[in-house]
């Protein structure tokens, strides 16, 4: 029986070992999930993600609009020079953007951290932010504004492709339907010339009948189609995530301004205290004397 009590009492003090340990990283796990920005998290994300389909959509959608063309609408190269290098820049343009934008992600993601860290410290009186920190976050304040208004106009011209290709499909879908009673179809075309594409000496610039339905079937029509509601959907979710970025870094200014101030007011009525209690001592140890 004797021998049996030391081997309890030390798989006891094991089992409370393990305990202890096992909280402790519990703790750690909880103060490590406690120091996420979760909110900057979920913009990042949305940011990755609208910009990816913005991107990658609309590069290759791009160059299925010129196939098209190229095939059906302007024959000649001389006709649409000016359309492939307006596209080529485009598409070197997409290029920058996907590129900043996981940068710029990245940027605020990081900011996002180390504004969450120094609330909670600066709450807990272990931490007080400088100027030039309060500085960076309202500079990212006016950068994501910019940006924001950039977006809105790349939201709105992304759309552009879509009602364009929206009127050619229900064009299309008019000419197929038995409802229609179509007498004449070589009557119905489609002219690209007068949105601008290309120019008016172009040749053919329109599709008429038989040959639009066919340009309709195309997979370059269909996939170029619905890839250009994927990126307009992008640079939608894109804006969304500026928006939410915006509201962060705000939010994240207006705590660090407001806990500057309230430690600069702290300070300053610590130095008071000081000097009336400095004064009263002076005047106690007059009157001692």
């Amino acid at each position: 029986m004797d021998g049996t009590k030391p081997v309890m009492e030390s798989t006891t003090e094991e089992n409370q070992e393990e305990r202890e340990e096992s909280k402790g990283c519990f703790e750690c796990c909880i103060k490590c999930l406690g120091g996420v920005p979760y909110a900057s998290l979920v913009a990042t994300i949305l940011c990755f993600s609208g910009v990816a389909l913005f991107c990658g959509c609309g590069h290759v959608a791009l160059t299925g609009t010129l196939t098209m063309l190229e095939n059906h609408f302007s024959q000649i190269t001389t006709d649409h020079a000016t359309l492939t290098i307006v596209i080529q820049t485009m598409q070197y343009v997409i290029y920058g953007i996907a590129s900043f934008f996981f940068v710029y992600g990245i940027i605020l993601l990081a900011e996002g951290f180390y504004t969450t860290s120094a609330v909670k410290k600066e709450l807990q009186s272990q931490f007080k932010t400088t100027v030039c920190g309060r500085c960076i976050t309202a500079t990212f304040v006016f950068l994501t504004y910019i940006l924001g208004l950039a977006f809105l106009g790349i939201f709105g011209f992304s759309a552009i492709p879509v009602f364009l290709f929206y009127n050619m499909w229900t064009t299309c879908a008019a000419m197929k339907s038995p409802m229609a009673n179509i007498t004449d179809p070589d009557s119905i075309c489609v002219d690209v010339r007068q949105y601008g594409i290309i120019p008016w000496n172009a040749t053919p610039g329109k599709a008429c009948g038989s040959t639009l339905g066919d340009i309709c079937s195309t997979s370059e029509f269909y996939l170029s189609f619905h890839l250009y509601i994927v990126a307009c959907a992008g640079a939608g979710a894109t804006l969304i995530a500026l928006i939410h970025y915006l509201m962060i870094l705000s939010a994240n200014w207006a705590y660090l301004r407001s806990s500057c101030n309230q430690n600069e007011y702290q300070d300053i009525k610590t130095k008071d205290d000081d000097v009336e209690e400095g004064g009263s001592k002076e005047g106690l140890n007059s009157s001692y004397s």
